[in-house]
């Protein structure tokens, strides 16, 4: 019976494969779509969508440290991600402190705790299972150029200059923090489920994060875009989302596709990231 179930989704994915880039970048895009089209007469309350979007994040650290407390294994885990989640994190903790208190200054406390203890445990405790080849992704990259957007594109608030650009900063490193994980992912070719999970978990987290700001926007028919500030800053809070959801939607993909065909080693195309 649960063979006759998966035949029809197996024949959809097996279709989705064969078509080229620019068709799967349109199905990408109108799936997307249909599923925040379906949140919204789904989910009356939009920001239940944030809350949601934290307990999924929150399902994939929990994945993670079962991984690393009961495996004692790292492999296939990004120490540089992890370290680029502590630094947007940090910065974004300075923020809400100097700039609005409320329950993200709480949940990003308990985030950062838990991201600094997986890097101790990579770092000390189990760094003979890390894979120091593979996770070769230069940080630089990636802080860089969100440090020169950040200081190019910023709120336009009351508050002081260098509390602005800190805020863009985390905005812009929390977007692409993730690319060190795709790497290492893209190098070994094969992603183990644990690391899979927290992977899926991140991206669906990040997918509702998107659709709540997306929502939010629609509710407010735009005043939430100007009460961000004006210029491109409120255009680029949207991309930002977008981004990165974009980055692991290719990720998501082919979790699905291996779920649905019973395979507990996700296996990757060469050129993913």
């Amino acid at each position: 019976m649960k063979a006759l179930k998966k035949r029809p989704l197996r024949a959809v994915m097996t279709w989705v494969r064969r078509q080229p880039p620019k068709m799967k970048a349109f199905l990408a895009v109108a799936l997307g779509v249909a599923a925040i089209v379906l949140l919204q007469m789904v989910v009356h309350d939009h920001d239940n969508l944030f809350v949601a979007a934290e307990a999924v994040h929150a399902v994939g650290i929990c994945v993670l440290i079962y991984k690393l407390t009961k495996e004692k294994n790292c492999a296939g885990l990004s120490l540089r991600s992890q370290e680029l989640t502590v630094l947007f994190l940090g910065v974004r903790l300075y923020c809400s402190f100097v700039m609005e208190y409320d329950i993200h200054t709480v949940l990003d406390s308990a985030t950062l705790a838990t991201t600094l203890w997986v890097i101790y445990m990579i770092r000390f405790r189990l760094k003979s299972s890390y894979m120091w080849g593979k996770d070769n992704f230069p940080i630089y990259l990636v802080v860089i150029p969100c440090l020169l957007l950040s200081v190019a594109i910023h709120p336009s608030t009351h508050h002081q200059i260098i509390n602005r650009i800190s805020w863009a900063f985390c905005m812009y490193l929390e977007a692409i923090s993730v690319l060190p994980q795709l790497r290492v992912m893209q190098n070994t070719k094969i992603v183990e489920p644990f690391t899979a999970h927290y992977v899926f978990a991140l991206g669906m987290a990040r997918f509702l994060s998107c659709a709540h700001w997306v929502l939010q926007v629609l509710d407010t028919r735009g005043r939430l875009l100007t009460a961000l500030g004006y210029g491109l800053w409120p255009l680029m809070v949207l991309l930002a989302e977008i981004v990165q959801t974009s980055i692991l939607a290719d990720f998501c993909y082919y979790y699905i596709k291996s779920a649905i065909g019973g395979q507990l080693i996700l296996r990757l195309p060469p050129k993913m990231v």
